[in-house]
């Protein structure tokens, strides 16, 4: 783990540009929307290791049955774990409703805006190394609130079930989705975009996944809406003085296990925390289960910032633009107030960033590789459409054809002046 000073610490994440990452997903892709039903099957098989997938009775869409019997099965203690979560992300979702505005001009014009729910949408669910019933509930439930009429699910089938693991089946169930299909990576993604013989194409894909996924995304956007090209995981962590250096370690460990190319950084204007994180962090490691990624984690992208000022910490976190920053400093909602570019913020120590993880009721999906610069995390604005509308009447036109008229002809287009000049000419103006 590198310990730099704030002046000197770049962080530059992007997407992958791993050329055979990309054009092995262009040609699933490619494959999947010539092939439909027997290239998904085909590569079902060869990729997510379901032989029976080839064979005529290989059902892709999962029986209602089996979402039933998983969250049957599952610990009552989860099912009321999930429950809450589901309820909590519901309500908080509920508020991001967006409604229609309506201006009444001084000429008898009306103008408005509004809003339209996306008919069909299409949810990924990561499946491979690791399954996340959380994933599920917070991209199929701001699509419901949304008002999404068609919700289908794709996750893995599992080697030794041939379903998507349990988990998301029962989160599934639980949001009473029940058009799942069991299928991963790249070609999960080119059935949803183009469609098959089984599975109707959608309107917009989101949710997580592996960079063969992320690809994929990339390699259908315009034919099809994606929420983003996500990225691995990562967390800044703002300290003062006032921090917990073992909160700290925890914390940045807690992104770490992710993945190896999960990013955990700490920004300090704290002497004591700067030289005391690693040995906290070693400490904590020793009885970690996930040791082995998170120590990988943190030697390839963790960092120690040192900064002078908590101005200069915050500057460091917008030069950034990370997906998680955590404000573990004396007062956390003035420094919130300095924080421009971040996906989602916790703010002081009783909040660390697995409670938007799992339970808050903010959403988990959010922008990585510095794009929250310019974008936002998964909510119901991501949807819904936006659609305008005009309504003149007849004096209304008259008043302002002169000036359409003018502006029209200023660009060259006399048909567009055109269509407003035959009304004036017939209404007798």
């Amino acid at each position: 783990m590198k310990r730099v000073f704030a002046k000197e610490f770049d962080w530059k994440r992007s997407g992958t540009t791993d050329k055979a990452v990309w054009q092995t997903a262009v040609d699933i892709v490619d494959a999947v929307r010539d092939g439909k039903d027997a290239a998904l099957r085909g590569l079902i098989a060869k990729l997510d290791g379901v032989a029976d997938a080839t064979r005529e009775e290989f059902a892709l869409r999962v029986p209602e049955s089996r979402m039933r019997a998983a969250w049957e099965a599952l610990d009552p203690s989860v099912q009321e774990a999930l429950a809450a979560a589901a309820d909590r992300i519901r309500r908080f979702h509920e508020l991001q409703v967006p409604s229609d505005i309506v201006m009444d001009g001084a000429d008898g014009e009306r103008l408005g805006m509004t809003w339209r729910s996306l008919r069909r949408v299409g949810v990924y669910a990561p499946g491979g190394r690791a399954a996340y019933p959380s994933t599920v509930l917070m991209n199929i439930i701001p699509a419901q609130v949304a008002g999404v009429r068609e919700i289908a699910l794709a996750s893995p089938a599992q080697r030794d079930t041939g379903f998507p693991h349990e988990s998301v089946l029962a989160a599934a169930y639980l949001t009473g989705v029940k058009e799942v299909y069991r299928m991963g990576g790249a070609h999960a993604i080119a059935a949803f975009a183009y469609g098959t013989e089984t599975i109707p194409a959608v309107d917009k894909v989101v949710g997580p996944g592996n960079a063969y996924v992320a690809m994929a995304k990339r390699a259908v956007m315009g034919d099809v809406g994606i929420d983003s090209v996500a990225g691995p995981s990562e967390v800044f962590i703002v300290a003062d003085e006032t921090a917990d250096v073992d909160y700290v370690a925890a914390d940045m460990l807690a992104q770490a296990e992710h993945d190896v190319e999960a990013g955990a950084v700490c920004v300090t204007t704290s002497r004591a925390i700067a030289e005391g994180l690693p040995d906290a962090i070693e400490t904590q490691l020793a009885s970690l289960p996930t040791a082995a990624v998170a120590r990988e984690s943190i030697a390839k992208w963790g960092a120690i910032v040192v900064a002078d000022s908590l101005d200069e910490a915050i500057d460091v976190v917008n030069r950034a633009a990370p997906e998680h920053v955590e404000l573990l400093c004396e007062d956390p909602d003035a420094a919130l107030a300095k924080v421009q570019y971040a996906g989602a913020a916790f703010l002081g120590p009783f909040t660390p960033e697995p409670v938007g993880d799992y339970y808050a009721g903010t959403n988990h999906v959010l922008p990585t590789y510095g794009s929250a610069r310019f974008s936002s995390g998964l909510g119901v604005g991501d949807f819904v459409k936006r659609m305008t509308y005009v309504k003149y009447d007849r004096d209304t036109l008259m008043k302002h054809a002169n000036h359409i008229e003018r502006l029209a002809h200023a660009e060259g287009f006399a048909a567009h002046a055109g269509s407003v000049h035959i009304r004036v000419v017939k209404e007798g103006n």
